[in-house]
């Protein structure tokens, strides 16, 4: 080999000595080249810059392998920002191509949030955690323990009822609390984490925290996407945008979503089918959890989710056997169930009225997507734990390891922010976000009449919709 001042670089990409000289000692490809690892076989991502072969990583990756795949192949170092401790930058190293991005840019959005997030990580704000976690594990012992005492040792009907309704308001409390536990900001450790996310997801609200994770990363990662975004995707029942009425298919599910006569049917009524739809839907999301835990899917800790969903459905079946009759039971399940429905309202509140699209999310335009894509709702502090500090959608998506104790302070930073870079900041009131998701609805629904119906019948449908 001929002496060369030029820095050489060795390497060993999926198997072959790459020898590349460049004159600071270092090997470039361009995001185009980047683009082409985008499959599950070949599978590279850049982060800062650096190239990264997570091929093997995706199929053991903690959060799933849908969020690496939904950013194969393009720079994510937003998103692993977001989601990652600085613990885990060192584990990066073993995956290191040896390249690096040529055209590696950051935009001027991204650096303000990098910072962000730097600051808020230097001041210890994502492990002081607060003591919420105590008081609504406290309050939810309580609305458990009037629950059981209501059904076992009253004989009144409408103690029963009761009971039932201070289910639903515990599970969904208790439904904020596996939710900060999935993002493991609920206790000191992760394997902590996991235990309380079993058991107050699968033990005793019967939904699983494995689940909730498969969709709840995909959702954060691709928010808002029609085709990425599972949060979206509730046809035949459901659409926010007529361009799901083209049977888009559903990467998540790899299936398509299709917009046959039934899917129309059901969206024309959609805005008044809302509210009742809510109140039924965490039947949708047991059936969810028993797909997912019967499925050849990769499920982290299969055995102590089904384990916890079988408790679930030991205890609360004995719960209600224990009331008098059957139609105080059937009663008694629904109640828990509308209340509980409350919660479902909120969450499709903070996206179904947001901006849509079509496609794969991007990793570096990480912030301008969440903006679009997210609604917070606007109520006083002494309500946080009404909403579970999720009324803030928009801090928790950019920062969604923080913890909820600091949503509200961090609000007006995140606004600022938004301003400076001229991207939407959307905060309605609990109210105005109602009106404006059944106005969403309602245009949808009306899209879908339109397909089927003769012109003189959309004239008249529309006439009696703004009239009245």
């Amino acid at each position: 080999m001929c002496e060369d001042s030029t820095p050489m670089v060795s390497t060993s990409i999926i198997g072959v000595e790459v020898l590349n000289p460049t004159a600071d000692g270092k090997k470039y490809i361009t995001s185009e080249d980047l683009k082409k690892h985008n499959k599950a076989s070949d599978l590279w991502i850049s982060i800062q810059g650096k190239v990264y072969n997570v091929t093997d990583w995706a199929k053991i990756h903690p959060g799933g392998d849908i969020p690496l795949m939904n950013l194969a192949g393009q720079d994510v170092t937003d998103a692993f920002i977001a989601f990652h401790p600085g613990t885990a930058w060192k584990h990066l190293d073993k995956l290191f191509t040896g390249y690096h991005l040529k055209d590696y840019r950051v935009s001027d959005v991204s650096k303000d949030y990098r910072k962000l997030a730097s600051e808020f990580a230097k001041a210890g704000m994502f492990e002081k955690k607060g003591h919420g976690v105590i008081y609504s594990l406290c309050f939810v012992s309580l609305l458990l323990f009037a629950v059981v005492y209501g059904v076992m040792y009253s004989t009144r009907f409408s103690v029963h009822m009761l009971s039932g309704a201070l289910l639903g308001l515990a599970w969904m409390q208790i439904a904020y609390l596996g939710h900060d536990a999935g993002h493991y900001q609920m206790m000191s450790t992760r394997g902590w984490n996991k235990f309380a996310g079993i058991f107050i997801g699968n033990c005793i609200t019967g939904i699983s925290i494995a689940w909730w994770k498969w969709t709840h990363n995909a959702h954060h990662i691709a928010c808002n996407s029609l085709d990425y975004d599972p949060d979206l995707q509730h046809l035949p029942m459901l659409a926010v945008s007529n361009k799901l009425f083209n049977s888009l298919t559903s990467v998540f599910y790899g299936r398509r979503l299709t917009f046959d006569r039934a899917a129309r049917f059901f969206v024309s009524y959609q805005h008044y089918s809302y509210y009742p739809i809510m109140c039924v839907a965490r039947v949708n999301l047991y059936l969810q959890t028993l797909l997912l835990l019967i499925s050849k899917r990769r499920i982290p800790d299969r055995g102590f989710n089904i384990l916890g969903t079988i408790v679930f459905w030991t205890w609360f079946p004995l719960l209600v056997s224990c009331l008098p009759n059957w139609p105080e039971r059937v009663a008694f399940v629904l109640v828990s169930f509308c209340v509980t429905g409350i919660q479902h309202v909120q969450f499709t509140l903070n996206h179904f009225a947001a901006n849509v699209y079509v496609g794969p999310p991007t990793g570096n335009d990480w912030f301008e997507k969440q903006t679009n894509g997210t609604i917070d709702i606007a109520c006083s502090s002494y309500m946080d734990w009404f909403f579970g500090g999720l009324q803030f959608q928009l801090e928790h998506h950019l920062f969604p390891r923080l913890p909820r104790c600091h949503l509200r302070s961090i609000s007006p930073i995140v606004k600022d922010l938004c301003k400076k870079h001229n991207l939407p900041y959307t905060s309605l009131s609990f109210y105005d976000a109602n009106v404006t998701t059944l106005k969403t609805l309602r245009t949808a629904a009306l899209q879908a009449r339109d397909l089927s119906n003769p012109a003189p019948q959309n004239l008249l449908w529309e006439a009696f919709n703004t009239h009245g």
